[in-house]
């Protein structure tokens, strides 16, 4: 069956983030609430949509898209459900409250419609109780993470009677609309990223006492030291709420006569309603522009101390491997705590496993996706050294697990490619479905070139995988040489195309290697500047000119040069999250690698069918995103802005990116024909004199600087072929322009000072 319409029962934070979760993916909801007690019944659906636009960061990819969002209330309008194919409820966490919302949805709901609880912790077992057979089967636990649009997990729950082909369809939708990574968990309390997760949490709390540190100290430990987010342990406290906290905490003890609870001092601050984020302190809160941390003995404020730890900061720099084999030598206190939580975290993610999860790999999937580690509990175990654990459990009286027994020299072996089974035996790691797993394939020996910078991958079918390797996948010299290697072996081998794309997990790319302009800049070496610059522009037109299907696999950060190369790509295959913009303006500049020429021609090419069109509605808008280093927050945004066209396409699931991407070459690749060189008439000195008056009122109004005019100037004389009447101008003549443009910026004082700026702080510099 096909899932056409969900409904979301439930507009508390977590039922509307799903809904608009789902809205953003182009699928129609009906969201419902209990109605209000006075007026308008269907009030609280609605300002449970209001807040996910409001929300910060966004809830919705794409506002317009809440429009595919009927809100109603469950006294009412029940029967809207009626054609929903999948319905997800999210109402209070409570046992009776849900079996009798199931009763009455059973009555409305049609014969094949799927329905999913998003509950935390309720077996299936007990939501299903007296409901028909046919209702049991199309039943399961979908159990999403907060919020919905940005954590990859999704927990996947089987019911007893659960049959195969609902939870095939369920999971399909899952990974393939929703975008998420799915595992299957078993049904007992917490399931397993909480169960796991929420131990670590609590964990992390009481040997905060037991070793006297302050909150500062303990998450700077517990933070990216370790593989985890930045957030570490008490910031990622304050965002969940510490009431949320503590509830889930207590529902696990009482589930699983486990203890979980928190320390005394968290209880007080919670009766004190001090519950974190949203309610202006926690175990922070911000003073003006002021970041103030909790000190928990006096449960008064003070200003946040910065942990000066050489040795952590080295940590920080290293590969996340190496950064947790360096932890066994990490001297003083601070390596007497890491040392002691991992142990204890990972004695109880052994002991616990067998009990939550059907295999290794969704363990550490699940802390991956849903609490933002770097790696899996298991993988950092292989990462510690299992002979160090051994010791180490022996040292704090602590029995050996089963599974640790069983492991040998690591739970991991063959590169990744197999793993110990919660049995004892070993067997081969299922990838995620569908996806393509660049590592992996390296790993089996599918490199076709690579440097220190770049890879080339075989992801077989005759398509390649161009990757970059480099910090923050800056398109340096050993990434320039590499993707000429690139386009070489693709040609010279006859290969069917190429895929741009890579595994990082936040960046496609964070543009040109800046600090090797610099250096340049700092020597005067004009010529070699102006060849590079030529180079990069040379590669650019080189992927729309090579005799094969280019694609580029963007996501996440895509900044200058990375969105300069996928401007120039035969097709787009996009992830959902893609923050996508040309911002050299930020550091003195405009785009040199052929941005500034491709919105050109690409904006004033689709005004081009229509005779009455007036040219300068393209020019004006190329200018704009342009000077106003305007970045997209989602695909969809990107759409809008005009970085993404009509054939680009979105892919919800950031694991089957490469593989879509993939898909999309050999889609191509039939009959291809690489396009012709493009002409357009430039608008001259009548576009360039409304452009520059646009940034001299700009300037009069306070909204820019003196040198913002000066580089408005710039972008606009490229934009408008420079001075003269209107007149035909091939791509070539406006590259032309655009190199010696950027070349002039560079060799300005308040260039240079915005240069230097963003290299020593990462923030633009408005001089």
């Amino acid at each position: 069956m096909r899932i056409r319409k969900v409904g979301v029962i439930g507009a508390g934070t977590m039922g509307a983030g799903i809904a608009a979760l789902a809205a953003s993916a182009g699928v129609p909801v009906v969201l419902l609430d209990v109605p209000a007690k006075d007026g308008d019944p269907s009030a609280p659906a609605k300002k449970g949509l209001e807040r996910q636009l409001k929300a910060r960061p966004a809830a919705f990819m794409d506002t317009d898209r809440a429009g595919l969002v009927r809100t109603g209330n469950t006294r009412d309008d029940l029967p809207l459900l009626a054609d929903c194919d999948l319905v997800i409820e999210a109402i209070i966490e409570q046992l009776e409250p849900k079996k009798e919302l199931y009763g009455r949805l059973e009555k409305v709901l049609g014969r094949d419609a799927i329905v999913a609880s998003n509950t935390s912790g309720i077996p299936m077992k007990q939501l299903v109780e007296g409901r028909s057979d046919g209702f049991r089967r199309r039943f399961l636990g979908l159990h999403f993470f907060n919020p919905p649009r940005y954590l990859h997990l999704l927990e996947i729950i089987r019911a007893p009677e659960t049959s195969d082909e609902t939870l095939t369809v369920a999971r399909e939708f899952s990974e393939r609309v929703f975008g998420k990574g799915t595992i299957l968990a078993r049904d007992v309390p917490g399931f397993v990223a909480n169960r796991l997760g929420v131990y670590g949490m609590v964990l992390a709390l009481r040997m905060l006492d037991e070793f006297d540190l302050t909150i500062d100290e303990v998450d700077a430990i517990t933070g990216p030291a370790l593989g985890r987010a930045k957030s570490a342990t008490f910031r990622t406290a304050d965002l969940t709420g510490l009431d949320v906290l503590n509830h889930v905490a207590s529902e696990l003890t009482r589930a699983t006569g486990e203890d979980f609870a928190l320390p005394d001092w968290v209880q007080k601050l919670i009766a004190q309603g001090r519950l974190g984020e949203k309610s202006g302190a926690g175990f922070y809160r911000k003073q003006g522009k002021e970041i103030q941390t909790l000190d928990r003995k006096t449960l008064e404020y003070g200003p946040q101390q910065k942990v000066d730890s050489k040795e952590l900061k080295a940590l920080a720099k290293l590969p996340v491997a190496e950064r947790i084999a360096r932890v066994r030598d990490l001297p003083g206190t601070y390596g007497d705590f890491a040392r002691l939580y991992l142990l204890r975290l990972s004695h109880f993610v052994l002991e616990r496993t067998p009990q939550v999860a059907f295999d290794i790999p969704s363990v550490d999937r699940a802390m991956e996706w849903g609490y933002a580690w770097e790696a899996g509990p298991f993988k950092q175990m292989d990462m510690l050294g299992l002979d160090f654990l051994r010791e180490g459990f022996r040292k704090q009286g602590l029995a050996e697990p089963a599974l640790l027994a069983s492991a040998g020299k690591g739970f991991y072996a063959e590169n990744g490619a197999s793993v110990l089974q919660v049995d004892g035996k070993r067997a081969s790691v299922a990838p995620v479905n569908g996806a393509i797993s660049l590592e992996s394939l390296s790993a089996r020996g599918r490199v076709l070139e690579q440097n220190d910078e770049s890879r080339l991958v075989d992801l077989g079918d005759g398509v390649a995988c161009f990757e970059f390797r480099s910090k923050m996948n800056t398109l340096g010299a050993g990434v320039l040489d590499g993707l000429r290697r690139a386009l070489d072996r693709v040609g010279r081998d006859g290969l069917t195309g190429l895929v741009i794309g890579n595994e990082d997990p936040r960046t496609f790319t964070a543009g040109a290697d800046l600090a090797m302009v610099g250096a340049l800049v700092q020597k005067k070496d004009w010529k070699t500047l102006e060849r590079a610059i030529a180079d990069f522009q040379g590669f650019s037109m080189a992927l729309r000119d090579s005799p094969f299907p280019v694609v580029a696999a963007p996501f996440g950060l895509t900044l200058g040069g990375g969105c300069e190369f996928s401007l120039h790509a035969d097709a787009i295959q996009a992830h959902a999250e893609l923050y996508m913009g040309l911002v050299e303006v930020g550091v003195g500049l405009l785009p040199g690698g052929g941005g500034t020429k491709e919105l050109l021609f690409r904006f004033t090419g689709e005004l081009a069918p229509y005779e009455e069109a007036d040219p300068f509605e393209g020019v004006k808008r190329a200018f704009k995103l342009i000077a106003m280093g305007t970045t997209s927050t989602s695909a969809l945004e990107a759409r809008k802005l005009g970085f993404l066209r009509d054939r680009d396409a979105i892919s919800m699931n950031r694991d089957l990116l490469i593989a879509d991407a993939k898909r999309r070459v050999i889609a191509l690749a039939p009959g291809y024909v690489a396009p012709p060189r493009r002409t357009i008439t430039a608008t001259g000195n009548d576009g360039l004199g409304n452009l520059k008056y646009a940034a001299w009122a700009m300037r009069q109004a306070g909204q820019i600087t003196d040198y913002e005019v000066t580089l408005a100037g710039e972008i606009a004389y490229v934009l408008t072929g420079g001075d003269g009447p209107p007149r035909p101008v091939t791509e070539q003549d406006i590259l032309d322009l655009e190199r010696d443009a950027f070349l002039r910026l560079l060799g300005t004082r308040q260039t240079q000072e915005r240069m230097e700026h963003m290299l020593k702080t990462g923030k633009p510099l408005r001089n």
